[in-house]
């Protein structure tokens, strides 16, 4: 899986095994959390940092 802004790729994720490594997230994830992480990564590129959906996408990455 990709996220890309204008074109350009800034975050891949890549299964390996039963996990989800996604270059922008510290862990391995599940599917769902790996597509939340890539959405964050172009949030984070789109709307900036201080972002409510940035701050929230975290706390939910967070948790699992």
């Amino acid at each position: 899986m990709t996220a890309t802004v204008n074109g350009e790729v800034i975050a891949t994720g890549t299964r390996v095994g039963n996990a989800w490594h996604v270059t922008t997230w510290p862990r391995p994830l599940d599917r769902n959390s790996a597509i939340t992480a890539l959405s964050l990564a172009e949030r984070v590129i789109t709307h900036g940092e201080d972002d409510p959906c940035v701050n929230e996408w975290r706390k939910e990455l967070a948790r699992d």
